[in-house]
């Protein structure tokens, strides 16, 4: 039985580990979904990997309807993220803006679109941060960033509960710092303690064996205290 598993934000970091991770396992597709299409086709020649533009900062429904995606879809990340490091007085509207769009409104609305396409049992997974987990350390600078990924928190348990008479399962997990372009670009010169590679392997674990226990569940992913 052949399993598809769709990747939001899959072209660098954590996603395109990801990628390559579902990638190596049998009687998988692969749905690689970011804007940078022409990197993921340099990186992903896998036969099972699929790589689809997207660009969830405008037109979402219309882009996931003429794609055409591989259905039942059994495994949905919704890893796509902007991280916008800047002192509060200095964070313009179009930073508030890109940084709610990308991170909470534009994977509220591929969910919305990607809904008749889910396997009936099928696991959600968005990726937030420990930023966005209440009472853990917060970190100047990340006001668009982290109340968006605060948001992400709140649409799980939301989406949990209205469709908590179905079969399909949304859970969130809150990552620690991970070593990736992102990370790199917003914070220069700082070493996460782990890898996407790393943190890829977690993530798929859970995707793949605790949709049966868990829905609407905000968990963080760090060794720090808070």
């Amino acid at each position: 039985m052949n399993r598809v598993v769709a990747i939001l934000g899959a072209s660098q970091g954590i996603g395109a580990a990801l990628v390559d991770h579902f990638a190596q396992m049998e009687d998988t597709t692969v749905l690689a979904l970011s804007r940078n299409l022409d990197k993921m086709k340099g990186r992903f020649l896998q036969k099972n990997v699929f790589c689809h533009h997207l660009d969830i900062s405008k037109d979402v429904h219309k882009q996931i309807a003429a794609l055409g995606l591989a259905a039942p879809i059994d495994i949905l990340i919704n890893n796509a993220g902007l991280l916008v490091n800047k002192p509060f007085e200095q964070l313009s509207h179009q930073d508030f803006t890109e940084s709610y769009q990308v991170n909470i409104i534009g994977i509220m609305e591929a969910t919305q679109a990607l809904l008749p396409q889910l396997a009936p049992k099928a696991h959600i997974v968005n990726i937030s941060s420990m930023g966005g987990f209440q009472g853990s350390l917060k970190f100047a600078g990340l006001a668009a960033y982290s109340t968006s990924k605060a948001a992400l928190c709140a649409f799980t348990e939301l989406f949990a509960e209205e469709y908590k008479d179905s079969s399909l399962r949304m859970n969130c997990l809150c990552l620690g710092a991970v070593q990736t372009e992102m990370l790199s670009a917003a914070f220069p010169g700082y070493l996460a303690p782990t890898s996407p590679a790393q943190m890829a392997q977690f993530i798929a674990d859970f995707a793949l064996n605790s949709g049966a226990f868990f829905n609407g569940k905000i968990i963080p992913v760090s060794s720090s205290n808070p």
